[in-house]
């Protein structure tokens, strides 16, 4: 370890950019879904209610009871030093974790992959880039549909790294969440879309499998290059075929003119966060799907609107304008398409022949993440964050065990439960402006509740007045019925590698406006920075129905009394707001990507020890260009990788005029890449 004296707080930059997610991200990602009424109108319980009738000795001597059971994951629960107040933990503490030493890098606007001194970088792949040699190359002035079938997909967000037989060979699969058809077309007319441009779009959604090498850069370089024309290299785009599975495939309700079987969907949509499973395959996430449906105002069956409301849909004509070129996207013309899209895909990206299922089993919502952790008994638990506010966090456990060979079906049987938080502070104490309870943590105890169990093409419920398949259809009606802890847009979620302990990060939520709307597990009122839960399952098995839980991180200004660091001496920590997704390397320390930097610099990704002396050190690794975000983070000891999503994508940009020019400079466009950092001295990342 290198000692270094004491740093400064990082500046915070007040410069020409607004620094939080622009207006026209807003209206492409996510069709302005903050600016639209709370979908989540259900009558609830916040903590702050039930504390007041509820909490006593004996619930808190309960809720220490789950904190002791979480076994090995008391590491970070229960066996800390103590927490000390906000900006007096760890004072004069110089060093870095084991992992993270770096120096952190500066906020800052500049339109350029910022890395720390003595790191290389490179782009990987950029949207545009060929996959197979019988494609053009990118010229963004005549974009072809079928150019982009057989090119690397728009404004990729989610990637991980598999390995291949060749010892520097990767096999990289990547999301590609949404298109920006102002930025990707000259003249764009938003209100008369062409068909071609249309059919762009539909082609530059989806996802790719693409095989990546670094034998070309030397043994220990850190930078990879896509192998063009490999066997396994694939795109899916919105025309692609992909199998629904489980208990919801073949129902009435997923039955259209098109598909009167209701077994198979063309294409996945909005695709964010995902996960890769204990046998190789790869879980992908349909988030914002409820953007790309029309004419849900003009619905009147009214059970039909309400559930078409609760999932955002509410409105006329698209922003896209799909719907005059497919009627699928058109609400009264194909009403049970939407209910096909909003859910967990499993893609086998070592099979080119194979069909993506959209796994039932795991609920419908807007997916951010499924990532994976085995039970204690064999068995596969699936984390998943609904990335909306005030909805909820989510947990499926398999029946089977995770064999050895053949799991095709595993994700079709099993359990989905909804997450239930209680603080053991009293309700005097969650003030809403982030002070500290008097115990000195925001945390509590917490139960998973079962919504349905799946066996194949059966789905017993355990919510009153719902049938299995309407849990399943209608998840977020099922969490509201059963009484879930309204969340602060929970996105990204992970478990360490190292301790077991889960990792919720919690975007932003500037809806939860008055202190008497506030709990212990989301303390603060107009949460624009965000915040990360630590969740401990009982006895450390993620089979569990029970768990303890604790603030870990209150995002923000250093300098701001709301925010909190884990303990960790303010002074000596980098500015980070929005949290988005996370990642581990080997050692369990904890990556976090940003998503609206409401602080005025660009976003970045973040490390962090998560135990030991520096738990809380929050370490800027690198920032990505003008108004883009960072997505997808992949930490190994030789790479750091990220997807640099929507560069240029700021207010008033257009493809004539685009705000950034990376990665290619001088006056090109603005293409969204996976980027890849590694140590010019060919060491291992943080060392």
């Amino acid at each position: 370890m290198t000692e270094t004296a004491p740093r400064r707080l990082l500046p915070l930059l007040t410069g020409r950019h607004g620094g939080s997610r622009s207006a026209l991200t807003c209206r492409f990602r996510c069709g302005d879904a903050c600016f639209h009424d709370v979908p989540n109108t259900s009558a609830g319980e916040y903590f702050g209610d039930v504390a007041a009738r509820a909490f006593s000795r004996r619930t808190a001597l309960k809720a220490g009871a789950v904190v002791a059971a979480a076994g090995a994951a008391t590491t970070v629960l229960g066996q800390q030093p103590a927490l000390a107040a906000p900006g007096k933990g760890q004072a004069g503490k110089s060093g870095a974790a084991p992992g993270l030493n770096f120096e952190p890098v500066a906020p800052n606007t500049d339109d350029k992959l910022t890395t720390p001194a003595g790191y290389l970088q490179d782009v990987v792949i950029r949207w545009g880039d060929k996959l197979f040699s019988d494609a053009p190359d990118f010229d963004p002035a005549h974009l072809t549909a079928a150019a982009q079938q057989r090119q690397f997909g728009y404004n990729c967000d989610y990637l991980g790294l598999l390995p291949l037989k060749g010892q520097h060979e990767f096999l990289l699969v990547a999301n590609h969440e949404y298109t920006d058809e102002i930025l990707m077309f000259a003249g764009y007319d938003a209100e008369n879309p062409t068909r071609e441009q249309v059919e762009v779009a539909w082609a530059a959604h989806g996802l790719s499998v693409v095989a990546v090498t670094s034998g070309q850069r030397g043994k220990r370089s850190g930078a990879l290059d896509p192998m063009v024309d490999h066997r396994l290299n694939r795109r899916f785009d919105t025309h692609s075929a992909f199998e629904l599975t489980g208990p919801v495939a073949g129902t009435d309700l997923v039955k259209t003119a098109a598909d009167p079987t209701g077994r198979t969907v063309l294409g996945t949509l909005n695709n964010c966060s995902g996960g890769l499973t204990p046998w190789d395959t790869w879980l992908t996430a349909e988030e914002n799907f409820n953007q790309y449906f029309a004419n849900a105002a003009s619905v009147t069956d009214p059970v039909v609107k309400e559930r078409l409301r609760r999932y955002g849909m509410t409105g006329g004509a698209s922003e896209r304008k799909w719907e005059r070129f497919d009627d699928r996207f058109d609400l009264l013309k194909a009403p049970n398409e939407a209910n096909r899209f909003g859910w967990i895909v499993e893609v086998d990206p070592y099979d080119p022949t194979s069909t993506p299922k959209k796994r039932t089993a795991l609920g419908r919502f807007k997916h951010e993440a499924a990532t994976t952790r085995v039970t204690a008994d064999g068995r596969l638990a699936v984390y998943m964050g609904d990335d909306e506010r005030f909805d909820y966090f989510y947990k499926f456990v398999s029946t089977d065990k995770v064999g050895k060979g053949d799991n095709r079906d595993l994700l079709d049987n099993g359990t989905l439960y909804v997450a239930k938080f209680t603080g053991n502070s009293p309700a005097a104490e969650i003030t809403g402006d982030g002070t500290l309870p008097s115990d000195g943590a925001f945390d509590g105890a917490g139960e998973w509740i079962p919504l349905v169990t799946s066996h194949g093409s059966e789905a017993i419920s355990h919510v009153p007045g719902m049938s299995g398949v309407e849990v399943l259809l209608f998840t977020r009606q099922a969490g509201d019925a059963v009484g879930a802890t309204k969340m602060d847009r929970p996105e990204d979620v992970e478990p360490n590698p190292v301790t077991g302990v889960v990792y919720v990060a919690l975007t932003n939520n500037t809806k939860r406006l008055l202190p008497g709307e506030v709990d212990e597990a989301n303390p603060r009122v107009n949460n624009k920075h965000g915040h990360v839960l630590e969740v401990a399952e009982a006895r450390n098995d993620a089979g569990a129905s029970a768990f303890a839980w604790r603030v870990f991180l209150l995002a923000g200004d250093p300098n701001d009394p709301s925010t909190y660091f884990a303990g960790f001496d303010k002074s000596q920590v980098s500015p980070i707001s929005c949290p988005d997704n996370v990642a581990f390397d080997k050692r369990g320390n904890l990556w976090i990507s940003t998503d609206g930097n409401a602080l005025g610099s660009n976003d970045g990704l973040f490390a962090v020890a998560v135990d030991g002396e520096f738990r809380g050190q929050v370490k800027q690794f690198l920032t990505v260009p003008v108004h883009a975000e960072t997505c997808g983070p992949w930490i190994d000891d030789d790479r750091v990788l990220v997807c640099v999503q929507h560069p240029g994508e700021g207010d008033g940009s257009t493809f004539e005029n685009p705000t950034s020019h990376w990665p290619d400079g001088g006056t090109s466009v603005p293409r969204p890449s996976v980027a890849v950092a590694w140590r010019a001295d060919g060491k291992k990342i943080g060392h």
